[in-house]
């Protein structure tokens, strides 16, 4: 099998042209084929020697991997379904692309499948596949039909991106690069719902925005329904990031999804209001979005906007998500990498 060169920073490629006998700024060259012109081939990289060209062909390839399907939503909104392939089984990722405006947002997934558990996610119940490699992230932004007009990007796809910090880091430096996309990192938000150990790392090394899966005040409610709670308390996460200062460019915000008669009660608006008071963020509430088998329905919006009135009134900055692609299953929770009955384009 050829070695794929994307998801490869300047200095591996540097270092793959060294390796090959090949003059080390190659290596720039290369980078610019890939991440600004997003070149399909190694023949198409017309500035590398034909014998340069040769040996590249010989071990490696561009290595963007092609949907299987695309579905339009009635919004504009886009999913696009990949395959995976480990070594070790095949799966299947999405990546939603969301127009609004000016602005066009993927949202990318980083694991195919999750070992988070989440109750009310479907991708939570599918279990976990396997970490996707940064050629497989990267991949999504390369092989979407958007990708010349992508503005920005959020890790909420598949997957808990602080589970697979070192290829979500990765692909992240490929971003806001120079030699990659050049993007600001106040382009980019990763989500996640607290790992820790990985989420001091992001904080001290990062400088890309953070949205941390909330869901619940309560300890013990929200331990019923994430798992991860128990390894990991919304207590001790918002600890960690009272430490660090997000009163400039980067921000934190906190995703809420609203459960009728579960977490939507004035008692449950004052606890948040309690564990985020005097933190520089905002409560983004977002509708849920019924899957099987799972005991709470969404919110009405009277309770929720009495609840965003609610934090807002103490001081809590909150606002209702739009959802988006919820007639493909391309909204909050929604995403399991299932193969779409149909393609449209």
């Amino acid at each position: 099998m050829k070695e794929r060169l994307i998801g490869k920073n300047l200095k591996e490629l540097q270092a793959l042209v060294l390796s090959l006998g090949l003059p080390k700024f190659a290596g720039a060259q290369m980078a610019r084929w890939l991440y600004v012109k997003k070149v399909r081939s190694i023949s198409e990289m017309t500035d590398l020697s034909k014998v340069a060209r040769a040996k590249l062909e010989e071990c490696c390839e561009v290595g963007v991997t092609e949907p299987i399907s695309v579905l339009t939503s009635a919004d504009g909104t886009r999913k696009y379904l990949f395959p995976v392939d480990n070594g070790k089984e095949k799966s299947a990722i999405e990546a939603v692309m969301i127009p609004d405006g000016d602005r066009a947002t993927l949202c990318v997934s980083s694991q195919s499948g999750c070992r988070m558990g989440c109750h009310f996610c479907m991708t939570g119940r599918q279990g976990f596949h396997g970490h996707l490699s940064a050629a497989d992230i990267m991949s999504q932004f390369l092989a979407v039909e958007e990708s010349d007009r992508l503005t920005n990007t959020v890790f909420m796809g598949m997957g808990e991106p602080l589970d697979n910090y070192d290829n979500v880091m990765r692909v992240i430096e490929i971003l806001t690069s120079d030699w990659g996309f050049a993007w600001s990192p106040k382009r980019i938000t990763v989500s996640t719902i607290g790992v820790l150990p990985n989420l001091k790392r992001y904080l001290e090394e990062c400088r890309c925005h953070l949205a941390v899966s909330l869901h619940n005040p309560f300890p013990e409610e929200r331990l019923s329904i994430m798992p991860v709670q128990k390894a990991w308390s919304v207590t001790e996460v918002v600890r960690l990031i009272r430490q660090y200062d997000f009163s400039g460019q980067r921000r934190v915000s906190f995703e809420y999804t609203m459960f009728e008669g579960f977490n939507d009660t004035p008692k449950h608006a004052d606890a948040l209001v309690h564990l985020l008071r005097h933190l520089e963020c905002r409560v983004n509430l977002i509708r849920f979005h019924q899957i099987p088998d799972f005991p709470y329905k969404t919110s009405s919006p009277a309770r929720i906007e009495a609840f965003r009135k609610r934090l807002s009134d103490a001081g809590i900055t909150a606002t209702l998500r739009a959802s988006r692609g919820e007639d493909i299953l391309a909204a909050c929770g929604l995403l399991a990498g299932e193969h779409a009955s149909k393609t449209e384009q």
